[in-house]
């Protein structure tokens, strides 16, 4: 059944789910790094994440965003992140993950510093003296996606 907007409700259940999963997985992740980086935790957040964007951005896309010619280092890193964590080595894969990650998405880190610096509390947040030299460093990135 298709609604006004173009979306049909297939299309909407996969986007619900995407970001279940996706927000499972940053929960997974997040708890299993204060608990001092607990391997089982990690795998499954790390398997959820990437689970929950495949569903929200849909296969194809997903693909695209990862295996573009100039993403495939950060690609690599975040990937290989993962395969390490999930053989074992929570420490060192998640160091790989987060230096990928920061790789992957610099693009999109300029956007979100804009949206959070309109957040009442948390822009003002953002513009305390220690904090704000690092969010406009990170905010002025001209690297798009």
């Amino acid at each position: 059944m298709r609604r006004l907007d173009g979306i049909t409700d297939s299309m909407d259940m996969c986007l619900k789910i995407g970001m279940g999963l996706t927000g499972f997985g940053v929960f997974f992740l997040f708890f299993g790094m204060i608990l001092f980086f607990d391997k089982a935790l990690l795998a499954i957040g790390n398997v959820l994440f990437v689970a929950g964007l495949a569903f929200v951005i849909g296969l194809e896309r997903t693909f695209r965003f990862f295996f573009q010619k100039h993403k495939m280092k950060a690609t690599g890193f975040f990937l290989g992140g993962v395969f390490v964590v999930l053989i074992g080595w929570p420490l060192i894969g998640m160091i790989f993950e987060i230096y990928g990650f920061f790789l992957l998405f610099r693009g999109f880190f300029p956007v979100v510093v804009g949206f959070i610096r309109r957040v009442p509390v948390l822009g003002s947040l953002l513009n305390l003296p220690g904090i704000r030299s690092f969010v406009d460093k990170v905010g002025e990135s001209n690297n798009m996606v």
